[in-house]
């Protein structure tokens, strides 16, 4: 039935195969002939499944969706390899999707669904260890502000996202170190929940006494939208540089509420199935994505386009924060974000973006994790798997994981009035080092436009750019 590896054969292409296949009840339960698929050709046919039940969900053909998501659950597992992986929460999303049709039985099904601030921490830390992505921003952050602050006395530091203690840390390090001797340190952070503040501030204060350096934390409990500027405590005479970690994407929901919401299940227009043969060589999830997208054309809706007035109406509330930002006058301003085009109005759009960045996310995790790592399972689980239930399942203000590419950002931040300060070579060499150090050639790191893209093989995973405000 199936082409030996390497065989070009159209006829006995496995994918043809598949393309051909009725998903329907008629096949039994629970489909035996699944079974002895390869693991490629299950890949394969896991990618065809997910985008067939997309286009179900997104038509609201919802007794085909259900018939692709059994399909799918006999080949999907949050323990088997990297394809099977991201299957199980792809199908998880996908079916809250469906759930939401019915308000009631979805709030019934979520109603004792509690995420702990303690376990908000655990995951956030298990990521910062097994992804280098958040250490190089940290490098190339420090290094920027350490350029920009050269022979400043009093240096204030707003972080909008602060969770996490080691990137300041090590700049107080830094700084004890400066010839000139430590400046006055203050540092702003901004955060929703005062437990993450207090532990924040508990471990700077303590570094900070250690190396005897004067230093001030000031915490600021909030939403990144709901931000009271007067809180910040900017003052005349301090020297003030802004840290952004993937923060900033979850404004483009701003303002939300105040459009059309639209329905849950759109229409999209049904794909074709261009049946060709391609070969099963391939390793890694990435790669059956590529060979998938040469087998199908799946089409967006016709309402996709990139000057939607939903778009415009996100970009204004945005656009307001930025000015708010270039009204502080940093002297730099350092944006972290994830390098992915997950903002796309229409389902299918979302699914696709998705599938390609987060198979990289897997696919990393695959070549340095163990399969049966309780650590890799919890943050495919509890940070992965909840970002793509949040770009799938989601609409309107509900859905914060908007994540834009580079161009994006290089074209909203200018139009807010800020520069590009190239990231420096010093900077980038620290950074590139880092990643060597890493063990795992897969990791890379390329430039664009003075800004820094990191990566896994090809794919563009985080950019770091710094700003500061234009005259």
């Amino acid at each position: 039935m199936f082409q030996d590896e390497g065989s070009s054969s159209v006829t006995s292409s496995p994918f043809q195969f598949f393309s051909m296949m009725s998903l329907s009840p008629s096949l039994g339960s629970p489909y035996p002939w699944l079974r002895e698929l390869k693991s490629e050709e299950r890949g394969l046919y896991l990618i065809h499944l997910l985008l067939t039940c997309t286009n179900h969900v997104a038509s609201g053909s919802l007794e085909n969706a259900n018939m692709a998501l059994e399909q799918i659950s006999h080949l999907a597992s949050p323990d088997g390899d990297t394809m099977q992986r991201i299957a199980a929460y792809f199908t998880e999303a996908l079916a809250d999707r469906i759930l939401k049709t019915w308000p009631g039985l979805h709030k019934a099904l979520n109603s004792t669904r509690i995420v702990m601030v303690s376990e908000e921490i655990l995951v956030r830390k298990l990521f910062f260890e097994l992804f280098p992505f958040l250490k190089v921003a940290f490098v190339l952050t420090n290094q920027a502000i350490m350029e920009a602050m050269e022979g400043e006395k009093m240096v204030h530091i707003i972080d909008l996202n602060a969770a996490e203690p080691a990137q300041w840390i090590a700049l107080l390090q830094v700084l004890s170190a400066r010839p000139e001797g430590p400046p006055h340190l203050r540092i702003t952070g901004v955060h929703q929940q005062k437990e993450i503040l207090d532990q924040m501030a508990h471990r700077l204060i303590e570094e900070a006494e250690k190396l005897d350096i004067p230093f001030q934390f000031n915490p600021v409990v909030s939403k990144l939208e709901n931000l009271d500027f007067d809180k910040l405590r900017v003052k005349t005479g301090e020297a003030l540089a802004i840290s952004s970690i993937v923060q900033l994407h979850s404004l483009l929901t701003l303002d939300d509420e105040l459009r059309r919401r639209p329905p849950l299940l759109t229409k999209c227009s049904n794909g074709s199935h261009l049946q060709r043969a391609v070969p099963m060589n391939q390793s890694s999830l990435g790669d059956l994505l590529e060979k998938d997208m040469i087998n199908n054309r799946y089409s967006p809706s016709p309402d996709s386009t990139s000057s939607s007035p939903a778009s415009s109406i996100a970009s204004m509330s945005m656009e307001s924060f930025l000015n708010a930002l270039w009204g502080l006058s940093p002297k730099v301003m350092v944006v972290t974000e994830q390098d992915s085009n997950h903002n796309g109005s229409t389902l299918m759009e979302r699914v696709l973006e998705a599938l390609y960045s987060y198979a990289a996310l897997f696919d990393c995790l695959e070549s340095t994790v163990s399969r049966t790592s309780m650590e890799r399972l919890k943050v495919e689980k509890m940070l992965f798997g909840e970002e793509i239930k949040n770009i799938v399942a989601c609409e309107g203000a509900e859905r914060k994981e908007r994540h834009e590419k580079l161009d994006k950002w290089l074209q909203r931040l200018d139009l807010a009035g800020f520069g590009n300060v190239p990231l420096s070579y010093y900077g980038m060499l620290q950074a590139r080092r880092l990643l060597q150090s890493y063990g795992c050639e897969g990791y890379k790191m390329r430039e664009e436009n003075g800004c820094v893209v990191i990566c896994w093989q090809d794919r563009s995973l985080f950019s770091v750019s710094a700003w500061r405000p234009r005259k």
